[in-house]
């Protein structure tokens, strides 16, 4: 059985439909890369698989359990966690006490403050100082933390790069290189394509709200994500019908 399966997954803002019958299953341990041009639907599919927006058509369910009208704060207590785009931590607290804000889910495991401080060891020394204070790196290293602190069977990282330079992007995947590899579920959204080549191991490009590719990462080249990425397939097809 699948740990996390969407079915004809539609999602709305208001008379915008973002997501567009979306269907896939993701087995405990896979690492999806979920990628596409802005507005193609990346960060409303991962906020509906969190529960942060209900969908308007089709199911999500986890361990076969129709979740799809599940409020977030249970999703997380099932084990659910999202690291959301612009990370969206309260700058007025610490760095320990965000990541305490991550067990109030409930959930019994691994994690714990020292454990994601050996994973993120930039973040040790910064232990009480208030995140608003922090770099872009830290800032997101927390945020990761707080999510691992809910022990999640599936974790959701959205724009892990977003805003940082490319030498904090290298610190931060090489922290998080240990959790890629651990046998946790992951969906990652990366607009740059290397790097998620390089740690998925199945790769979905959407566009206009839409699959277009799905895909094992060692079978797809880059000239196929590309294609998909920008609608050139498509197009191809089109023209060959005519």
């Amino acid at each position: 059985m699948s740990l996390l399966s969407i079915r004809n997954l539609d999602v709305r803002h208001g008379l915008l439909q973002a997501v567009r019958g979306v269907s896939f299953d993701l087995a405990k341990g896979d690492v999806l890369a979920l990628i596409g041009a802005n507005g193609a639907g990346k960060t409303t599919l991962m906020r509906s698989i969190a529960g942060a927006h209900l969908p308007a058509a089709g199911n999500i369910l986890l361990d076969g359990e129709d979740i799809s009208t599940v409020p977030s704060h249970k999703r997380i207590a099932r084990g659910i966690a999202l690291v959301p785009e612009g990370r969206r931590l309260f700058s007025q607290m610490t760095v320990e006490e965000n990541l305490l804000l991550g067990k109030t889910a409930g959930r019994t495991g691994d994690w714990n403050i020292e454990r994601v401080f050996d994973a993120f060891p930039n973040l040790k020394p910064r232990r009480h100082a208030k995140t608003g204070h922090l770099s872009g790196g830290e800032q997101q290293a927390t945020a990761i933390g707080r999510a691992l602190m809910s022990n999640p069977d599936i974790l959701l990282l959205d724009e892990v790069s977003l805003g940082l330079s490319p030498l904090v992007v290298d610190r931060v995947y090489a922290q998080l290189h240990a959790l890629l590899t651990s046998g946790t579920t992951i969906v990652l959204v990366e607009q740059d394509l290397g790097r998620a080549m390089n740690v998925a191991s199945r790769v979905i490009c959407m566009l206009e709200g839409r699959v277009v590719l799905d895909k094992p990462a060692v079978n797809v080249s880059r000239d196929e994500i590309t294609q998909a990425y920008f609608g050139l397939h498509r197009a191809a097809g089109e023209r060959s019908a005519s």
